[in-house]
């Protein structure tokens, strides 16, 4: 809408709650007011701004993928904005995103506010910015700073964007009414459109952009076609550089690769919903105590701190906590030292976190968090302690890992406000968090877990109760296969290999000895000791275990290490053992193709991940995607592996299955849902699967 003129100044509105999308629906007015404008001889300029607080969030992403792509669309008010008569201002403020930041680019000035965020985040989902961000943010910039927005996709401030010189002015108060006051200074004056500038060519900054992004073939393709776009900004004529970059966006939005970022783009939006549907109430941890001064305890204390929550951290051993003291200092000078933290900024955060040697710390506060060894009976005491100790109402969560949820919870007098925090190492960093639903957790409880998820910065996944709940339940049967494989003849670097020319960073080798193989050992050893394995069992992993081979920080696992260099290195005796074993197994060795390799590590956890979604472990095939993505490292690009299982087909992985069934046993008898997916047809897919039921919910 516009208002009334306000001393020659026209103002017009962005206004689509929540984050003023830009779709038919909301270009529509727009339009229409940048028309009275334009017709209103009182009118000498106008200021465009956004409703609440925010300029604009982006296209609507509702119209993306739609044929015929609906009209009016943001190239349209683009367009409209460039051949107004009059001059343009753009106030921006909050979110500035994509499709915004291009019409922001559209007007002939920007004012903005210093906490504004800038950013063309479309490379995220496969995509390029495609309403004429790859051929003006390079006149205006330059072809290096336009590189890293558009291939970097983060958002910078309005000081930042200023300095880049994306923005023309600070305001030091309100920017609707600086917006306003600079516009009246235009009265009269000609047209000042980006699309006019004579761009810069910069061979080096093309070059190197080009050397940086991964190749078009394994997951780059959106990152070399805006390299192949911002060049042409300097080589071919505006309108033509244009056409261009929208052949390349309507290329890229058919392509496997955006599908697949887009899916979980949309996916981990749903997977912040609760489940069951309880609408998630205003939530926010103001105080949290977390027990155990480890690795876990430190990383998960440092994401509380960032996050602006007074914390504390609890060890009965005062050395402990001196130690967990100097790393986290360390990791933040560290940080520090690469310019991604002020000094300010890493002792406010140091200065949230305080320590202490009693339970007592647990008293008074919003949540608190265990996270002691990995044994049962040790977590039982903690939580016998909380339970007397923590106020009524206090979240108490445990991170573990595979431990039982159900079983923790019976020692309190308050299960419904028991559950499970899953986060992954280093806890500071990885933003997966697998939010564990015991039985008796109240979806109140569960709603909170989803919004502290949020409030950490992490991507918060509802789980179900279960050994390794979804992502380590899969993770099993991923190792499981691999290990096999090794024994019937593939070497570790072949299986690693082929897993990393798949999209992950490493293979299932490489990953034990980053992690530590004696984790692992010792909870076999745990599980093995209540109950025996059943079938065919790897001995490899024990036997490599039992010779002090516990990965990169002994110098050998799977693989052995030079000092101070993490690069694996074939080790001849990891062969030998492995023959031994083979060999003593009746295993008969072989030589195995990549082919099957990536299929026998990757269809279990497809089936596993069926299960789950039949047993109500995982709610969605969404969120079993989003746990893989941010969990375990599944290349984004392919979707996750059910987004993945439904581009091959599942009626072939179940066909494959088949047969590795009948050569390996009933480890590979395929999932009920997987089976009756494949039996479907055309619309036998895990995508398919999630509309069904979200349709009988």
């Amino acid at each position: 809408m516009s208002t009334a003129a306000r001393d020659g100044v026209a103002v017009i509105t962005i206004d689509y709650p929540p984050v003023n999308a830009l779709g038919a629906t909301s270009i529509a007015p727009l339009l229409a007011a940048l028309t009275i404008a334009q017709s209103d001889p009182a009118v000498t300029a106008v200021v465009l701004h956004g409703a609440n607080g925010t300029f604009s969030g982006g296209a609507d992403m509702r119209g993306f993928g739609v044929v015929p792509p609906p009209r009016p669309n943001t190239r349209d008010f683009i367009e409209a904005l460039e051949t107004s008569t009059k001059p343009i201002v753009a106030a921006l403020e909050g979110n500035v995103l994509g499709g915004g930041l291009e019409v922001a680019l559209g007007c002939d000035y920007r004012i903005a506010s210093p906490g504004a965020r800038m950013a063309f985040p479309e490379i995220k989902r496969g995509l390029l910015p495609g309403a004429g961000g790859t051929q003006r943010a390079p006149r205006l910039i330059g072809i290096k700073e336009s590189l890293a927005m558009i291939l970097g996709g983060d958002p910078v401030d309005g000081i930042r964007a200023k300095a880049l010189g994306l923005v023309d002015e600070i305001a030091s108060a309100d920017v609707l009414e600086a917006a306003i006051a600079f516009a009246r200074t235009l009265a009269g004056k000609a047209r000042r459109r980006i699309s006019e500038m004579a761009p810069q060519h910069d061979a080096a900054a093309l070059a190197a952009a080009r050397e940086r992004a991964q190749p078009a073939e394994r997951g780059g393709l959106a990152e070399q076609r805006a390299i192949d776009c911002v060049e042409e900004a300097t080589t071919l004529p505006f309108a033509e550089g244009l056409a261009r970059e929208r052949d390349r966006f309507v290329e890229l939005l058919g392509s496997e690769q955006s599908k697949a970022r887009l899916h979980i783009f949309f996916a981990e939006r749903e997977a912040a919903k609760p489940p069951d549907g309880a609408p998630a109430g205003p939530f926010t941890v103001r105080t949290a105590t977390i027990i155990g001064s480890g690795t876990m305890g430190g990383g998960i204390a440092m994401a509380c701190a960032n996050a602006g929550i007074a914390v504390t951290v609890v060890d009965l051993k005062p050395e402990l906590l001196e130690r967990a003291k100097a790393i986290m200092s360390g990791n933040y000078a560290a940080t520090m030292k690469k310019g991604r933290l002020t000094e300010a900024e890493m002792n406010a955060r140091l200065g949230r976190i305080s320590y202490a040697t009693s339970l007592d710390a647990a008293a008074d506060v919003d949540l608190v968090i265990e996270a002691v060894f990995e044994e049962m009976e040790i977590k039982k005491d903690v939580f016998r302690q909380l339970d007397r100790i923590a106020k009524p109402g206090t979240m108490l969560a445990s991170n573990t890992s595979t431990l039982d949820i159900d079983a923790i919870a019976a020692v309190t007098s308050r299960p419904q406000d028991v559950v499970g925090l899953h986060f992954f190492s280093p806890a500071n960093v990885m933003r997966l968090l697998e939010i564990v639903r015991g039985a008796r957790s109240s979806p109140e409880a569960i709603a909170r877990a989803l919004a502290f998820a949020k409030q950490v910065g992490k991507v918060g996944v509802v789980a179900g109760n279960c050994d390794g709940f979804i992502g380590n339940r899969m993770l099993h049967q991923y190792f499981r296969e691999a290990a096999f494989l090794m024994e019937e003849g593939a070497p570790p670097q072949q299986i690693d290999r082929v897993i990393k020319d798949f999209g992950f960073a490493m293979g299932p080798f490489a990953t034990g000895d980053l992690a530590g193989l004696d984790v692992g050992w010792r909870i076999r050893k745990g599980k093995n000791a209540i109950s025996p394995p059943v079938g065919r069992y790897s001995r490899v992993a024990d036997a490599l275990c039992e010779l002090g081979r516990f990965g990169q920080k002994t110098g050998a696992g799977y693989y052995r290490y030079e000092p101070g260099n993490r690069t694996p290195i074939p080790d001849p005796m990891v062969d030998e053992i492995t023959e031994r074993i083979a060999r003593e197994d009746g295993i008969a060795r072989r030589t195995v193709s990549d082919d099957e390799i990536l299929k026998r590590c990757l269809y279990p956890l497809v089936n596993e991940a069926a299960k789950e979604l039949d047993e109500g472990i995982a709610a969605r095939p969404g969120d079993v995607d989003v746990v893989w993505i941010y969990g375990y490292g599944f290349p984004v690009w392919r979707g996750g592996p059910l987004r993945w299982a439904d581009s091959i087909g599942i009626a072939t992985i179940v066909d494959d299955m088949r047969e590795f069934e009948r050569v390996h046993g009933s480890n590979w008898t395929p999932a009920a849902l997987l089976v009756e997916l494949a039996q479907t047809g055309g619309g036998g897919t895990f995508g398919a699967w999630k509309a069904r039921s979200t349709a009988n919910a």
